[in-house]
């Protein structure tokens, strides 16, 4: 996968990277950052992925906005219905995930979501503290 800066515009064929957060309340930017950042360096990458996606119901968490921020990545919010829809594609299983979210987990829900309907899981659930991160990619068709 080529590397590049995270701000650039994704081209056609290119290989977009989200990176799918779970998380407890009020978890650290410093949890958030440090799971994406393993995340990334498990599948060789060393840039930042190209979107952080969480469900929509952590629109509002502060740890996770700020790791974007200090980042410079976007954020995606991830419907509930999206994270139904692609909780069917996951690898891991998680009773919480799936009591309190309807999920089978979480992070690899909104990353295959927010990637779209033909993403790809490239590294399953990491865990950093009260954090958890995935990470999906997709070819960007038009």
């Amino acid at each position: 996968m080529a590397s590049r800066h995270a701000g650039a515009a994704v081209e056609l064929g290119q290989v977009m990277i989200i990176a799918g957060i779970g998380c407890r309340r009020a978890v650290s930017a410093r949890d958030v950052a440090a799971a994406i950042e393993m995340a990334m360096g498990c599948v060789g990458e060393r840039n930042r992925p190209d979107r952080i996606a969480i469900p929509a119901s952590k629109a509002g968490e502060a740890g996770v906005l700020g790791a974007a921020e200090s980042l410079a990545v976007a954020v995606v919010l991830v419907t509930q219905e999206a994270m139904e829809k692609a909780s069917e594609r996951t690898h891991t299983h998680s009773a919480r995930s799936l009591a309190e979210m309807n999920v089978h987990c979480v992070c690899e829900a909104a990353a295959l979501a927010a990637a779209g309907m033909h993403s790809k899981l490239l590294l399953p659930r990491v865990v950093v503290g009260n954090a958890t991160c995935a990470l999906a990619a997709s070819e960007i068709d038009s």
